[in-house]
């Protein structure tokens, strides 16, 4: 009876397992994962590892675009403070005696001009001014260049094109009461257009209004 069960037992082992080939061992197989269990922990594992990696990558396109906004105001704010610095140029000429225009500048010397009515670039590091005459329109300004090693912005041969392009444009006041043109007041706009990834085009524009606030004898204001 016992050599039988031992028979039984022998023949039912023999069917749960399988021989390798060249070895006196044998592999029992077990049960594993099925497809259903396998596609569901890759759904999971996917789900835990692509939604923090998306919302750091939105995380980085927003302060990236924070960024940029924040040059975009400097640069605007920059360029008032230099068109400012002109009109205050032309004061002192005055001063030392060289009538100038305050607001208009001597027609004689471009680096005192400020061109009323038409779009033009300033140049802050030596405050240049030069009328905008590109794009199909005929008036479309460049985009600022930066040195790469200083990291200023300005524009110069050899320097790099950044995505900000920067407009100034002056133009007389009107008077209120009679709609005539009141030359002893420019508004001063300046707007700086860019682009940051896949955000559409933005833009800030900045106002300031520069007077005539000392009689330098052109007669303006009398």
């Amino acid at each position: 009876m016992m050599k039988e069960e031992n028979s039984k037992q022998q023949t039912a082992n023999s069917k749960n397992s399988t021989p390798v080939h060249g070895s006196p061992f044998t592999i029992h197989l077990s049960s594993g994962f099925t497809l259903v269990e396998t596609l569901v922990a890759v759904t999971l594992l996917t789900i835990a590892v692509v939604a923090p990696m998306t919302l750091t990558a939105r995380s980085l396109s927003t302060a990236y675009y924070a960024r940029d906004q924040i040059t975009a105001s400097y640069l605007a704010q920059e360029a008032v403070e230099a068109v400012r610095a002109v009109r205050d140029g032309n004061v002192l000429r005055t001063a030392l005696g060289v009538p100038t225009d305050l607001l208009e500048g001597d027609p004689a010397d471009p680096k005192t001009q400020i061109p009323i009515g038409q779009n033009f670039r300033i140049d802050t590091r030596d405050n240049v001014i030069v009328p905008c005459t590109g794009g199909a329109s005929g008036d479309e300004c460049p985009f600022l260049q930066t040195d790469t090693i200083s990291g200023f912005y300005g524009y110069d041969d050899g320097w790099s094109d950044t995505k900000f392009r920067r407009t100034v444009v002056a133009e007389f006041l009107t008077n209120p009461d009679d709609g005539t043109e009141n030359r002893d007041e420019v508004r001063l706009s300046v707007t700086v257009s860019w682009q940051t990834g896949t955000y559409n085009s933005r833009e800030i524009t900045i106002f300031e209004n520069l007077y005539r606030w000392v009689e330098e004898g052109s007669g303006a204001s009398q």
